[in-house]
């Protein structure tokens, strides 16, 4: 009850922060020299770095919400912001309450890792498939259940009730995990289902990633899921998970690149959850900028249309080089050509940006 009340607690500053992003696209609209973001906390980290290197580098300040997807596509609904970021392409339903065409130009690919906070146990603990999804099912109760221990021989692991951590806000990091979820489990993909917002059958809600690497480092037993920079920079645990041909995979950046490892489709668009590669990671995905397609619209200038689009083309190419660094994995040569062909298609006034 008492995390419930927490929850409670927080919409209040929640519908203060939506205001003052409402307030801050009002200013932002006006100036040519700034550009506002909103979406994904998923990428907040590298989007962070590589947006106080490019105002370093051309005086243009990117501001950026990381609000979660779900919050990042509404803005874009709204028209609110420049750009939003999902990790997750637009649903049909999202697409249709959207104005115009919305191009996705793939930023990077991370890893989705499971953590844990289990006093008494140091270990880096194994996962396979089944037990996973036994554990957000809420079929499998205890950390000492036999099924994790038969995985996790010389371990001890002590008799805590496992507390399940989740976003409680829109969330392309949970549009990941569920996808692999019922991917990998008929039962799961039956009952609960994929999407950034779905009813878990257990567990405390958290927002965003930082907000659920909070509440497992606050409640013995908990677990749940964040993206891999958030476990690493909070010094958590992180899981190792059986892969699709047997193996058990660390999340690296080595492992996610294995796991991106494919042919994009033209417009970007597919989830690379349960990966046949024999050392790809099975929880990952990409995260996409998304703006839209032709960008003439609420007043913009040129000007700022040309900004917007040249901060992305930046981010697919210089940006690069800070994703290792921050445990995401760059852009392929092939993603990258796709992603190019996308930002070229945007258009003002009818006529090619780029």
């Amino acid at each position: 009850m008492k995390f419930l009340n927490k929850i409670k607690s927080a919409a209040p500053a929640i519908m203060m922060a939506t205001a003052a992003l409402t307030t801050t696209a009002t200013a932002f609209a006006q100036d040519d020299n700034s550009i506002l973001g909103a979406g994904s906390s998923f990428v907040n980290p590298l989007f962070s770095k590589i947006f106080s290197v490019y105002n370093a580098q051309t005086g243009i300040q990117v501001n950026y919400q990381s609000i979660g997807s779900g919050g990042g596509i509404l803005q874009l609904t709204n028209k609110t912001v420049d750009f939003g970021d999902s990790d997750a392409p637009l649903s049909a339903d999202q697409a249709s309450k959207m104005s115009a065409d919305v191009l996705h130009i793939p930023m990077c690919s991370g890893a989705v890792v499971i953590t844990y906070n289990l006093p008494g146990c140091s270990a880096n603990l194994n996962f396979t498939p089944s037990v996973l999804a036994d554990i957000f099912l809420g079929k499998i109760t205890t950390w000492s259940d036999p099924r994790i221990a038969a995985i996790n021989k010389g371990v001890s692991i002590p008799a805590f009730p496992i507390i399940i951590a989740h976003r409680s806000d829109g969330s392309g990091t949970t549009n990941i995990f569920t996808n692999y979820l019922s991917d990998i489990s008929p039962e799961w993909s039956t009952k609960v289902g994929k999407g950034g917002s779905v009813n878990w059958p257990v567990g405390l809600g958290g927002k965003g990633n930082a907000g659920v690497a909070g509440l497992i480092q606050q409640t013995p037993g908990a677990l749940g899921y964040v993206e891999l920079d958030y476990a690493t920079q909070n010094k958590m645990p992180i899981s190792k998970i059986q892969n699709k041909k047997g193996n058990y995979i660390t999340p690296t950046v080595a492992s996610t690149v294995a796991a991106g490892n494919i042919n994009l489709p033209a417009d970007s668009k597919i989830f690379i959850v349960n990966t046949d590669a024999a050392d790809g990671y099975p929880i990952a995905g990409f995260t996409w900028a998304l703006i839209y397609k032709e960008q003439s619209y609420n007043g913009r200038s040129a000007a700022k249309a040309e900004k917007v689009v040249k901060l992305l083309w930046w981010n697919i190419h210089q940006g690069q080089q800070y994703c290792a660094a921050l445990n995401y994995a760059p852009l392929s040569a092939a993603a990258l050509k796709v992603a190019e062909a996308i930002l070229k298609s945007a258009t003002y006034n009818g006529k090619a940006i780029l």
